[in-house]
């Protein structure tokens, strides 16, 4: 079955977590409702023609009226297009099937999205080469898909391959793409490589810094090196010590690049906000 019913109390099981497989469509309808009465069937046979590439959720208004409130139902029918959690379009009253069946054809994830889904499962079986075939053939398939590179490239840059993932990243043109946290964390990724591979070795860096505490671009080039070897916390320490030092330096780079190291952990990192914290107390 492709249809179930949805209620306050099991809403988050049926259908927010289910959205995270699939497409849901949830259906808020009342018994009174002429135009529900009209639109339920065409959901329904179409919810069993598209054979599992969407959930049909119907949640009655009256009885859910918390729901409906919370969902910002104002007329019945409402229909709204659950994905990963977050309500991605909608529609209220009752549509002909035609319009119905044009508007499920938005949401309904696209080849290149199933080929997207099919190289995650791939890669977590440990089979980059396998993923990079898939996406490479996602991309044949729609090359306005941007996620498809971004997946890529995340791919080739844990495979030692940064020229090839920044290249990916540099071609990335949607600003709702360039902006998701996990292109921020990529491109810091990219950038802490590239840096940390400039420099010079941890033990003659710290020597310079022991012989001089003020040599600062020695402090920089460390903390480049460190991060880029995944040791975080102390390539932040450097940095640190650097907005104490001179707030100013290289156009405040140290405080620059430590936001970057947040993006590059995630906002949810609990060293982030140990971080944050340092570097406020270093700033005021």
């Amino acid at each position: 079955m492709h249809t179930t019913d949805a209620s306050l109390a099991d809403f988050d099981e049926k259908v927010v977590a289910a959205s995270h497989r699939q497409p849901v469509v949830i259906d808020f309808w009342a018994p009174w409702c002429a135009p529900c009465r009209s639109l339920k069937p065409i959901l329904e046979k179409l919810a069993e023609e598209y054979a599992g590439k969407f959930l049909l959720a119907k949640v009655n208004a009256d009885e859910n009226q918390e729901l409906s409130a919370k969902y910002g139902v104002r007329g019945i029918p409402a229909v709204k297009a659950m994905v990963s959690g977050r309500i991605v379009d909608e529609f209220t009253g009752a549509l002909p099937e035609n319009e119905v069946r044009a508007w499920l054809e938005g949401i309904i994830p696209s080849p290149s999205e199933e080929l997207r889904k099919a190289a995650s499962e791939m890669l977590a079986k440990n089979d980059p080469a396998g993923a990079l075939s898939l996406l490479a053939k996602a991309h044949g398939l729609d090359p306005g898909n941007e996620w498809v590179r971004v997946d890529s490239a995340e791919i080739l840059l844990d495979q030692g391959e940064p020229l090839e993932a920044q290249r990916l990243l540099d071609s990335l043109r949607d600003p709702e793409v360039l902006k998701d946290d996990r292109v921020l964390r990529l491109g810091a990724r990219l950038k802490f490589l590239q840096a940390g591979s400039k420099g010079g070795s941890e033990d003659s860096l710290k020597e310079a810094i022991a012989a001089n505490g003020d040599d600062l671009e020695a402090r920089l080039e460390l903390a480049n090196l460190l991060i880029a070897a995944n040791r975080h916390a102390e390539g932040m320490d450097q940095l640190i010590e650097i907005v104490r030092r001179n707030r100013g330096f290289k156009d405040e780079i140290a405080r620059k690049t430590l936001l970057d190291v947040f993006n590059l952990l995630g906002g949810q990192n609990g060293l982030v906000a140990e971080y944050r914290r340092k570097l406020s107390s270093a700033l005021y």
